[in-house]
């Protein structure tokens, strides 16, 4: 059968099924319940559940709810060899769920369909595939990832976790395998490194957009962690 990716919803009436293709569901709003392998539980908008050729399953979810489902004869090999059923996806994939459903209720166009499966595939085959995380975890990270170029404190991000400094560092590890300032390095580095690649702002301005308003602040923790300064990058 041809890759399709379409925008389903689910019958409250569970009906359990299989058949000879893979499929993957990442709901857009709402959540799904789910019985698939040693699987049984919800899954929820950020997460993926992978439903492999042949494998029994059901699933109900409220009417209003949405899912992006992928149909496809062949997995990522990441996704093929992985242990989980259910994973957490990247910001990017998420944003891009939002894409495909704007783009398919809008036209049918078969070439700029089959682009945006290849587009899904390429980033389904990027994800690093983890357990589903704490959702006071996940509140966290996703208040990093909307204001990386705020300063960010392990104080208030507990407040966003619900969770005590203590408690909040201590789980954040647990999860993540990362302190969580180690975790908004990263991603500040990656940020500034796609700015210095992709745009032709100065260094101030991409210092400040990952969180530094000093330059010389900015260029030290890049020549840290990527060992050479900003100025020489793509140089």
């Amino acid at each position: 059968m041809p890759n399709i990716l379409s925008i389903r919803s689910y019958s409250s009436k569970p009906i359990t099924h299989s058949h000879d293709f893979n499929q993957l569901v990442l709901p857009l709003r709402g959540v799904i319940n789910i019985r698939v392998g040693d699987f049984n539980g919800k899954v929820t908008p950020g997460e993926c559940v992978i439903v492999k050729a042949g494998e029994a399953h059901l699933f109900t979810a409220e009417s209003n709810a949405r899912f992006v489902v992928a149909d496809m004869p062949k997995l990522p090999n990441n996704i093929s060899s992985s242990q989980y059923t259910v994973f957490a996806i990247s910001t990017s994939l998420i944003s891009y769920l939002h894409f495909i459903e704007n783009q398919l209720e809008h036209q049918i166009n078969a070439p700029l369909e089959a682009a945006m499966f290849d587009t899904f595939f390429l980033l389904l085959s990027e994800q690093v595939l983890l357990p589903t995380l704490d959702k006071r975890i996940c509140a966290a990270i996703s208040y990093i990832e909307l204001n990386i170029e705020k300063p960010l404190q392990i104080k208030y991000l507990a407040k966003v976790a619900c969770l005590s400094e203590t408690q909040f560092k201590k789980l954040f590890k647990q999860q993540t395998a990362s302190t969580v300032m180690r975790y908004v390095t990263k991603l500040r580095m990656e940020k500034a490194q796609a700015l210095l690649m992709h745009t032709d702002y100065p260094l101030q301005i991409i210092g400040e957009k990952v969180g530094y308003k000093d330059l010389s602040a900015f260029s030290r923790k890049f020549s840290q962690f990527y060992g050479f300064p900003p100025t020489k990058f793509n140089a």
